[in-house]
C-alpha cells in the first residue's frame, strides 16, 4: 500500500512538472514503461491528447481494431493504461487509437525510444535501459576540455566532420550500414583524418528520406534505418573510446505533417501553433512548434536532455534557429502578427531557446549547444543572464556564404571583393563561431565546394588548399562536411554513397593528405585554437591588399606563443612581401598549401625593426613560427 502511494505521488509531481512546463524528463512519466511484478511484465502506457473523447492502446499484444481502453488520469489530457502479461513485450508495435467527433484515428505513441518510421509509423515497445558504456575516459577528457581556461573559453581545438550516415557508405548492393559498421568505419577514419569530432544530421526518427532527416516525427527514437537504440549507444561509445565526440542535429523548430506523427495530434493543433500565421511552414510544408505551450516546452527539453543522458551525446546543433526567432519568418507582409511590443520578434521562442540552454548546461556543463542561425541576431552565445540565448557556440554563415562567392570570382576581379576575406574579423568575437562548410552548401545546384572554385583543373587544387588553410587559421572552431576532404566534384547525393573512388585518382589522394596533415597541424598549434572568441588570439599584418588577394596576420596562444599566415588567392606570384617581426631569429615554415614555398627565412633589418622579406606562389598561403 506504502509503495502504491509512493509512486502515485511520483506520477502526480510529474504530471503537475509536465503541464506546468518545467519537466526536463516527461519521457520517464509518459510513453511506454515497464516494470516487473514476480514473474510479470506490466507495461503503463500514458499519451497526452486533451481534446479526444476516448483513447485506446493498440499492438501486436492486444486487439488493434479495438485495443485496450485508456483512463483520463489529468483535467490536462493526460491518459493512461496498464498491461500485464507473462513475457516480455520488448519490440512489440503498439500506437494510440483516439476517437473524437465521431472520427477514429491512429498514432504513434511521441515518447517512444524505437519507432518503425516510414509510412507505418508504429512505435515499438522498449523496456531495458543498461547498456555497458565504456567511454568514463572520453566524459573525463570532455568535462576537462570543455570550459573557460586561464581566461579563454573553449581553448580546446573543435574540429568536426559533419557526416550524413545513409550516405557516408553503402554496401555493395546499395543498402545501408549498420550503426555498429559505421561506427567501426567512421571512428578510425575520423581519427586518422584528425577530426575532434563527428557532426550527425538528424538521427532522431523520420519518414521521408529526402528530408535528410530534418522533418523529425519520433524525437525519442534514434531511426531504425541503422538499427535499435543500443546499435546507436554502440556507436556513441565506439566514437568515444577512439576519444572523437558525437554532435546531434537535433530540429525543435518544426515537425511534418504525416498522418501518424505529431501533426494535430489528438484530432486539433496540439503541439503546433493554433494560429495561421505562426502554424506552417510554407517553404518546408511543415508545422511549427508552438514554443509557448507548457506541455510543448516540457516534450522538447525533455528530448534534447534524453539523448545527453541516455545516449552520452556530446552536443546538440540546433536546426533552423532563425525560423523560431522570427514571427515573419517565411511569411509575407500581412501574413503574421506583430507581438505585444510591435515588432517581429517570437517572445516565446526566446523564452524558450533560455530555458532550454539553462535546463542542459544546468546538468551538463561540458557539452555543445550550437545554433544554426543565419542572421544577425545579437546575443546568440551569449549568457541568458544578460539576455542572451545562451548557446555556447553559433556557425557562422555569413563568412561561409561571403567566402563561396569570393572564391567563386575570377582572380582578375577579386579586388572588389576583398571584404570577403578581412569583414568577417570585424564581427568575428561578437558570437562563439563555429566555421562551416556544410552539406547545405554542396546541394541543389550550388556545387560542391571545390567545384564552386574559380579556374582550371589545377587551379581549383591551389586554391582549395588555400581556402581551407585560412578557414583553418582564422578565429573560430572549425567544420567540413564529409566528401569535401578530397575534392567531390559531385554534388551531394543522400541517395548513395559518397564518391570513394575519388581517391584512386593522385589529385584527389594528394588532397586528401594535404587535407590530414592540415587537420593535424591544427590539433597541434596551440595559437590556431586556444583563443578563438576574443581580438587577443588575432592581429593583422595585411588585411587590405585587395590588389595583391592577399591577407596576413597572426595568431597568438595563451602561452604568448604566436604564428604568422600570409595567404594570397592571387592568379599571379607575389614577390617582396615584408613581414615586421620582433627580433632577428630564424622562422621556419611550419606548413604550406605549395610545396615550392622555402623551408625557412631570417629576417632583414629595414630602419628601427626587423622584416621577413618573402615571396608567395600564387594561389598560396603558408605558416611561420619563429624557431625556439
Amino acid at each position: 500500500m506504502a509503495m502504491r502511494e509512493s509512486r502515485k505521488k511520483q506520477d502526480d509531481m510529474a504530471s503537475y512538472f509536465f503541464h506546468q512546463g518545467t519537466s526536463d524528463q516527461a519521457y520517464h512519466f509518459l510513453g511506454c514503461h515497464m516494470k516487473k511484478d514476480g514473474q510479470d511484465f506490466i507495461y503503463t502506457f500514458r499519451v497526452w491528447a486533451p481534446n479526444v473523447e476516448r483513447a485506446f492502446v493498440v499492438g501486436d499484444f492486444c486487439n488493434w481494431d479495438h485495443g485496450i481502453e485508456m483512463t483520463r488520469i489529468t483535467e490536462r489530457g493526460v491518459y493512461e493504461a496498464s498491461f500485464r502479461c507473462e513475457h516480455s513485450l520488448a519490440c512489440a508495435s503498439y500506437k494510440f487509437r483516439f476517437e473524437r467527433f465521431g472520427r477514429s484515428f491512429l498514432k504513434g505513441d511521441p515518447y517512444a525510444f524505437f519507432s518503425k518510421g516510414g509510412s507505418d509509423g508504429a512505435s515499438l515497445i522498449v523496456d531495458r535501459f543498461d547498456y555497458p558504456w565504456s567511454d568514463s575516459a572520453w566524459l573525463s577528457h570532455r568535462k576537462k576540455t570543455v570550459k573557460t581556461r586561464k581566461g579563454s573559453y573553449l581553448a580546446a581545438p573543435i574540429n568536426i566532420y559533419e557526416v550524413h550516415l545513409a550516405s557516408f557508405k553503402r554496401h555493395e548492393d546499395g543498402t545501408y550500414l549498420s550503426y555498429r559498421e559505421l561506427a567501426d568505419e567512421l571512428s578510425s577514419y575520423a581519427k586518422a583524418m584528425g577530426y575532434t569530432h563527428v557532426e550527425l544530421l538528424p538521427v532522431t526518427e523520420f519518414p521521408f528520406d529526402d528530408s535528410w532527416g530534418y522533418q523529425v516525427t519520433s524525437f525519442f527514437a534514434p531511426t531504425s534505418r541503422f538499427g535499435n537504440p543500443d546499435d546507436f549507444r554502440y556507436f556513441v561509445n565506439k566514437m568515444h573510446e577512439c576519444g572523437i565526440g558525437v554532435i546531434m542535429d537535433w530540429v525543435p523548430a518544426h515537425f511534418p505533417k504525416d498522418a501518424w506523427g505529431l501533426y494535430e495530434f489528438d484530432g486539433a493543433p496540439l503541439y503546433e501553433y493554433q494560429g495561421k500565421d505562426r502554424m506552417e511552414s510554407r517553404s518546408w510544408g511543415t508545422r511549427f512548434f508552438d514554443l509557448g505551450r507548457e506541455e510543448v516546452q516540457s516534450f522538447l527539453v525533455s528530448s534534447a536532455l534524453f539523448f545527453l543522458r541516455e545516449f552520452h551525446i556530446d552536443g546538440l546543433r540546433v536546426d533552423a534557429v532563425a525560423s523560431m526567432l522570427y514571427l515573419d519568418y517565411d511569411r509575407m507582409p500581412g501574413e503574421w502578427i506583430p507581438n505585444k511590443y510591435g515588432n517581429n520578434r517570437n517572445l516565446e521562442a526566446i523564452a524558450f531557446l533560455q530555458k532550454l540552454n539553462r535546463a542542459v548546461f544546468a546538468e551538463f556543463s561540458d557539452v555543445l549547444m550550437i545554433a544554426e542561425e543565419s542572421t544577425d541576431w545579437y546575443g546568440i552565445t551569449h549568457s541568458t543572464d544578460g539576455g542572451g540565448l545562451g548557446f555556447n557556440l553559433k556557425w557562422n554563415m555569413g563568412w561561409a556564404n561571403d567566402f563561396y562567392r569570393y572564391l567563386s570570382e575570377d582572380p582578375l576581379f577579386r579586388r572588389y571583393h576583398h571584404t570577403a576575406l578581412n569583414f568577417p574579423l570585424m564581427y568575428a568575437f561578437k558570437e562563439n563561431y563555429v566555421l562551416p562548410i556544410s552539406h547545405d552548401e554542396v546541394v541543389h545546384g550550388k556545387c560542391s565546394l571545390i567545384g564552386k572554385i574559380n579556374g582550371n583543373y589545377e587551379d581549383k587544387f591551389r586554391q582549395f588548399r588555400c581556402a581551407l588553410l585560412l578557414m583553418m587559421t582564422y578565429p573560430g572552431k572549425k567544420m567540413l562536411f564529409m566528401g569535401t576532404e578530397y575534392g567531390q566534384f559531385s554534388e551531394w547525393d543522400h541517395k548513395k554513397s559518397l564518391e570513394w573512388f575519388m581517391l584512386d585518382y593522385p589529385a584527389h589522394r594528394a588532397l586528401h593528405e594535404y587535407v590530414r596533415a592540415l587537420n593535424h597541424f591544427y590539433l597541434s598549434t596551440p595559437a590556431l585554437y586556444e583563443i578563438d572568441f576574443t581580438e587577443n588570439g588575432f592581429s593583422w599584418i595585411y588585411a587590405d591588399e585587395a590588389d595583391r588577394n592577399m591577407v596576413a596576420f597572426r595568431r597568438h596562444d595563451l602561452s604568448g606563443n604566436e604564428v604568422i599566415v600570409v595567404i594570397t588567392f592571387s592568379g599571379v606570384d607575389l614577390h617582396g612581401i615584408r613581414i615586421p617581426v620582433e627580433d632577428y631569429a630564424e622562422y621556419a615554415i611550419v606548413f604550406s598549401s605549395d610545396a615550392s614555398s622555402p623551408s625557412s627565412l631570417w629576417p632583414k633589418k629595414n630602419g628601427d625593426r626587423y622584416e621577413l622579406e618573402l615571396s608567395l606562389p600564387r594561389m598560396s598561403g603558408f605558416v611561420l613560427q619563429k624557431k625556439k
